[in-house]
């Protein structure tokens, strides 16, 4: 939607109603008589237009906050200048002197500007003005603002409903993690094998643990990272005295009881091996 395309705008200018589809999903399909036979549908999450509107926020006051230095820095070098041409002889050589003063001053403000709006981040809501000044754009500003949280999806299909169409472009996005997780957390590449059965079993291996992966995020409502850093809290402890040795797993909290009960995973026993002396 932030492409410029006509079919873009035109959708965001339609009026409607929003389908609540879940709770950070809602959709709203609009029609454009110059596209017949595709369908458009405006899919709105609050949740990520929350947090785009607090970056956009954050961003606009780190770019008022640079420019009012600049302008105070800019303010400032003018009196010093004044102060200095008053204070100076009528000799062309101090005239000289405080005229490159001046000269190195400003190209040091101009460089700060020109370092504000090259910023990866931040030029995007600058504008200049005729004299060469920077302001915030306040137009691209509040049309941004209408696009929080909001993308366009398209299809030709006339049967899908507008929930179906959004759920799975979001089906997309979890095959794309999919193959990230493969890549990454998994560690499916590289492969260090040269045999092709034992390549395929090494393939075979990292599937099923997304596929473990996927349901334990589905049973038990949580992110893998998460699961993951409360179950490696989980230890098997060896204690050793005069009596003998027993090896005991440390006591579950209710965060680690409730994942293994959500995945219908057996607490491991309190006490493994007892061996008295």
């Amino acid at each position: 939607m932030r492409d410029g395309s006509p079919h873009a705008a035109q959708a965001l200018s339609r009026q409607g109603r929003y389908q609540q589809v879940r709770d950070n999903l809602r959709v709203k399909e609009v029609r454009i008589d110059s596209t017949p036979g595709v369908r458009w549908i405006i899919c709105h999450n609050p949740d990520e237009a929350e947090r785009d509107q607090a970056a956009r926020e954050a961003a606009i006051a780190r770019i008022s906050a640079e420019l009012d230095r600049i302008a105070s820095a800019r303010t400032r070098a003018r009196e010093a200048a004044r102060t200095r041409r008053a204070a100076t002889t009528t000799s062309k050589a101090a005239w000289r002197h405080a005229a490159r003063a001046a000269e190195r001053e400003e190209a040091a403000h101009v460089k700060a500007e020109c370092a504000l709006r090259e910023h990866p981040a931040l030029g995007r809501w600058l504008r200049q003005t005729p004299s060469g000044r920077l302001q915030l754009d306040r137009t691209k500003i509040a049309a941004e603002a209408k696009l929080d949280g909001k993308y366009l999806l398209s299809t030709s299909d006339p049967d899908l409903s507008a929930e179906d169409v959004a759920l799975g472009y979001k089906n997309l996005l979890e095959a794309e993690r999919g193959f990230r997780d493969l890549k990454s957390t998994i560690e499916l590449r590289p492969v260090f094998h040269r045999l092709e059965l034992r390549i395929r079993a090494h393939v075979l291996l990292c599937w099923l643990a997304l596929l473990l992966i996927r349901v334990a995020e589905r049973r038990t409502g949580r992110t893998w990272r998460t699961i993951s850093r409360e179950l490696g809290r989980l230890h098997t402890i060896t204690l050793t005295g005069p009596a003998g040795t027993v090896v005991q797993t440390t006591e579950l909290t209710t965060t680690q009881a409730g994942i293994l009960r959500a995945c219908g995973v057996t607490p491991p026993p309190r006490i493994t091996t007892l061996d008295p002396a």
